[in-house]
């Protein structure tokens, strides 16, 4: 009898590409996919339908993004050859008082890795928030670029929010996760924990729905009013009223004063494509200098092999050492983040990258009774000791980990690229940029294609779906950890990608694999 060896069995996934002549709306949740889709079906641009899909994930996955956010947007319009950053990042509040936020002395629990902050108040809490500028950013984008009526974008997510949060098992896991720290803030308690407890889809029946507070409301004002009355209106007095009851420093004068920024962005070449990142406070130009890494280092073959993620690894620690020694980040923080990342492609070839988030999950755990809006705990990207370059101040904007990004390849293929996780980003984001453009990918064998995670000086995290000749040759040059690409927990970003193709017009995106819920939505 021959002899049977057992061995461990894997899950072999796939999540096969969408292409359209309509366009594509990737993003990590399905029903704001559909909604983008609809808004492309509708005859609405690229923007249009990001503007739409972005206020719908404030419906559908709160914890991850919302009006109480920040981000960055890029936009490749069709047709012609400019690319614009539309930042709208979160601002400290002017009267923020760096006194507020006392070190205690031990290490802490934060994921940028900084020192105890007594009570964690730059963690969670009233004196956690920044000014959020997402509604400014989206307000900026339709001004700019869209095509149809702000209301008619705004209406999805206020119909989402009319019918509930469906608690379906990831938002189970995501909200038992923060409940400690939920059920501290009466509001985000009230909404999100019944009896104390995360709801839970019963094992044959439909899953529950959450009412987020007031959020519908909001919504329905914000879609009358215009993204103005977030800032100078009804909606920023309620906000400023909450956030005065309850200690914050956020003002309606820092509402008021809050302004979204707009600039063209300059290409970079790399080995005949053009790329525009993020600029600013972003991880986009610690990606153009992995780009110029790899330019030297990358002899691309038929295939990315053990010698180009050994380059990989090479140009990501190179550039998280720079980032670290000049930009004030941490070296031993844990990466995990809550964000949301969408791309979207339209007909005419316009593409956009749009990167957003609360910062930690659920924010600052804090929802805004009148509003229903969960607010962001921006002030935990600064850096609690004094006299560093990313020390809290007032007034002063945070460096962030986002890193949306643009290429036109050299085949003329034009991608909208990023990804949600923290510090894992801008691995995923530089490797599938590689992809595609050294060893000319489709953006199907780009989303499938296993990557390692580089974010900091030491530790190479590898798929442990690359070969055993990689892996062995990465354990040679570097310490490395292998870990497989799981749904939860996740040890690698999630991005998403989306192609516009000029010869045919068609449009091709892919969302997150190993996400159930990440989906690309065609009209």
């Amino acid at each position: 009898m021959a002899e049977v060896t057992e061995k461990p069995e894997r899950w072999v996934v796939r999540k096969p590409a969408v292409t359209s002549l309509g366009g594509v709306v990737a993003t990590q949740h399905q029903a704001a996919s559909e909604v983008g889709a609809r808004v492309l079906a509708a005859g609405g641009n690229a923007v249009d339908a990001a503007v739409a899909t972005s206020l719908a994930l404030a419906a559908v996955e709160p914890w991850m993004s919302g009006l109480g956010g920040g981000g960055y947007m890029l936009v490749r319009p069709g047709g012609g050859d400019r690319t614009w950053a539309i930042s709208f990042g979160m601002v400290a509040p002017g009267a923020l008082d760096p006194a507020d936020y006392p070190l205690t002395g031990e290490a802490g629990a934060d994921m940028f890795g900084w020192p105890a902050v007594a009570e964690d108040r730059n963690m969670r809490g009233p004196l956690a928030v920044a000014v959020p500028g997402q509604v400014a950013g989206l307000g900026l984008a339709h001004e700019r670029f869209g095509s149809l009526a702000w209301a008619d974008l705004v209406a999805p997510a206020c119909r989402l929010a009319e019918q509930g949060m469906e608690v379906d098992w990831h938002a189970t896991v995501a909200i038992a996760a923060s409940a400690p720290e939920i059920a501290q803030d009466p509001g985000s308690a009230a909404t999100y924990l019944a009896d104390g407890f995360p709801q839970a889809t019963p094992w044959t029946g439909d899953a529950p729905r959450i009412r987020l507070g007031r959020l519908a409301d909001t919504l329905r004002r914000l879609g009358e009013a215009g993204p103005e009355d977030f800032y100078r209106g009804e909606i920023a007095q309620a906000i400023s009223a909450d956030m005065a009851a309850l200690g914050g420093r956020l003002s309606a004068a820092d509402l008021a004063g809050y302004e979204a920024e707009a600039e063209e962005v300059s290409p970079l070449p790399y080995r005949g494509s053009r790329v525009w990142a993020a600029p600013g406070l972003t991880a986009g130009p610690t990606l153009i200098d992995v780009l110029n890494c790899l330019s030297a280092s990358l002899d691309p073959g038929a295939a990315p092999g053990g010698e180009a993620y050994a380059a990989y690894a090479e140009a990501l620690q190179a550039a998280y050492a720079r980032r670290l020694r000049a930009m004030g980040e941490s070296s031993d923080a844990d990466r995990a983040s809550c964000t949301s990342h969408l791309g979207v492609a339209d007909r005419e070839g316009t593409v956009v990258a749009l990167t957003q988030t609360l910062l930690s999950p659920f924010g600052a755990k804090v929802m805004l009774p009148e509003t229903g809006i969960l607010l962001n705990n921006g002030i935990m990207w600064f850096d609690p000791r004094p006299g560093a370059p990313n020390s809290i101040a007032p007034g002063k904007r945070p460096l962030s980990n986002m890193c949306p990004t643009v290429v036109e390849l050299a085949d003329g293929r034009r991608a909208a690229l990023g990804a949600s996780g923290g510090r894992r980003i801008l691995p995923a984001v530089a490797q599938l940029l590689s992809f595609l453009a050294d060893f000319g990918m489709s953006v199907d064998e780009a989303a499938h294609c296993p990557r390692i995670n580089v974010d900091g000086p030491d530790l190479v995290e590898a798929d442990a779906r690359l070969p055993a000749e990689t892996l062995g040759m990465l354990a040679t040059r570097f310490a490395l950890g292998v870990r497989p690409h799981g749904v939860h927990p996740t040890a690698y970003a999630c991005p998403n990608a989306v192609v516009w193709e000029p010869a045919s017009g068609a449009a091709t995106g892919a969302a997150h694999v190993m996400s159930p819920n990440a989906f690309v939505g065609a009209p």
